[in-house]
């Protein structure tokens, strides 16, 4: 049951990467990580899955010999948030709760990219 459970988190991570790649509240690189946590606890096949993966693959494996990401990775994902975050912030302007919400997450998404530690 444990492993199921490992399994459909990981999937579910991989695709909130995967909408993270496109949208700018959601944090690419943090769900990637995750995943790659719950496939190495339930299943190799989908562990090394997600590792031979030429997009996601390389961040995955550098963060498990290194626990960090590289320069380049953080300064898009900042890059993307405050850019695509902006531009929501403009369009939701006349709506109070939907702008306080989407600063929230924004937010939050930069928090965290901010403090993952960068590779020398």
């Amino acid at each position: 049951m444990k492993r199921v459970l490992l399994i459909l988190l990981g999937f579910s991570f991989v695709a909130l990467a995967a909408l993270g790649a496109f949208l700018p509240v959601l944090p690419t690189t943090p769900f990637l990580l995750l995943a790659a946590t719950c496939f190495a606890k339930s299943s190799k096949r989908c562990h090394q899955w997600l590792l031979n993966n030429k997009l996601f693959g390389p961040i995955i494996e550098n963060w498990q010999l290194n626990r960090c990401i590289p320069a380049k990775a953080k300064i898009l994902a900042i890059s993307s948030i405050v850019f695509f975050g902006s531009i929501s912030l403009y369009t939701l302007q006349h709506n109070t709760y939907a702008l306080m919400g989407t600063s929230v997450l924004l937010f939050i998404g930069l928090f965290v990219v901010i403090h993952i530690p960068t590779c020398p």
